[in-house]
């Protein structure tokens, strides 16, 4: 119990000093940042709908196909 409690605050101090640095030492303001992983988010989550959407496709093809049988 007592190295897990450690490893947890170590884990949670090591976040907090890199996103103090991250902060101090990022050539962007915080708003920037905050923009470009909003737009990121957004563009890995359009991709992933297309992606989940062509997928489903396939299997009901596939289905269908099988259905047919």
């Amino acid at each position: 119990m007592r190295k897990l409690l450690s490893w947890l605050l170590g884990i949670g101090l090591g976040a907090t000093v890199g996103a103090v640095l991250v902060m101090l030492f990022a050539p962007a303001s915080g708003q920037e940042i905050v923009a470009s992983l909003k737009l990121g988010w957004a563009q890995t989550l359009a991709e992933a709908r297309k992606a989940n959407a062509h997928r489903r496709a396939e299997l009901e093809a596939e289905l269908a196909q099988m259905r047919q049988k």
